[in-house]
């Protein structure tokens, strides 16, 4: 797919990195978070070539993976999300949504005051929506840390094709009366749309108690994947290094697909559980 990751020989006629040796270094350098000059030794590769590898490989993740591992659901998962749903009491459940901060260590300074939010560093926002088995559905990142959720739910693309009509059927049922339209699970912050379900704060009655516990314990499908993106690539663990705001997102989403990689090879060979009971 790129020339870059091809075995060349020089002018001398010597052999250069082996591809291998370019694509190891990118993946240390994500998984690991560590430095470019961090992996020369091992890699045997100059620190101007890891960060060269580390640009282009996540760019070509992107373009050979991104529309599959980055897809809106289709019939088939759709069916599978109402499925989950249903077996954990939320019938038309189709996820969870939250937004995520990762930290810029090299803002630009004419910058920080719109980078700068809740926390006192600049910062970007990735907004997701993730299922019970932390496939990530939805991956909008690049906002600056100063806007809040719901100016990131105004900016995002997350409802477009549901109100261009493009969306796969919804159906489903919830005390014999039918509905057409699936729903998220969101924290109090969003607005009060058909599309998501929030808890209901300083609950007073048994039921409205139970409901509130099971939709604040279902609302963390979204937190465990942000924790699990984390964990799998520490790169985005801790503040991004990038002076570029194209080439860190491109970090962001390439780290999503192949989080979701690796969330499909193991429900694929039944690795993957998400229930407590068989942990």
């Amino acid at each position: 797919y790129d020339g870059y990751f091809t075995q060349k020989r020089s002018a001398s006629g010597a052999l250069g990195l082996h591809p291998l040796q370019k694509m190891t270094a990118a993946m240390r350098m994500l998984t690991y978070g560590i430095a470019a000059d961090g992996a020369d030794e091992y890699i045997r590769s100059a620190e101007a070539t890891n960060l060269e590898s580390c640009k282009k490989f996540v760019i070509k993740v992107c373009e050979v993976f991104g529309e599959r591992y980055l897809r809106s659901p289709n019939e088939e998962d759709i069916a599978r999300l109402l499925a989950i749903g249903e077996e954990r009491g939320f019938p038309g459940m189709l996820g969870s949504i939250d937004c995520m901060h990762w930290g810029w260590k090299n803002c630009p300074k004419k910058w920080h005051g719109m980078f700068k939010g809740h926390v006192s560093e600049p910062t970007m926002i990735l907004e997701a929506v993730a299922s019970q088995d932390l496939w990530i559905w939805h991956a909008y990142f690049g906002l600056p840390g100063s806007l809040n959720d719901i100016n990131v739910l105004q900016r995002s693309p997350v409802f477009t094709k549901l109100a261009e009509g493009q969306t796969p059927p919804v159906n489903y049922s919830i005390n014999g009366h039918q509905y057409t339209m699936g729903y998220y699970l969101a924290d109090g912050i969003y607005p009060r749309w058909a599309t998501f379900v929030k808890s209901i704060p300083a609950p007073d009655t048994r039921k409205h108690k139970t409901f509130a516990k099971r939709q604040e314990g279902a609302r963390k499908d979204v937190e465990r994947a942000f924790g699990v993106l984390q964990s799998r690539f520490a790169i985005v663990r801790g503040p991004a290094k990038g002076w570029k705001r194209k080439e860190i997102g491109d970090v962001m989403k390439a780290c999503v697909i192949m989080h979701n990689m690796i969330v499909e090879e193991e429900r694929q060979t039944g690795r993957q559980s998400c229930t407590f009971e068989a942990m």
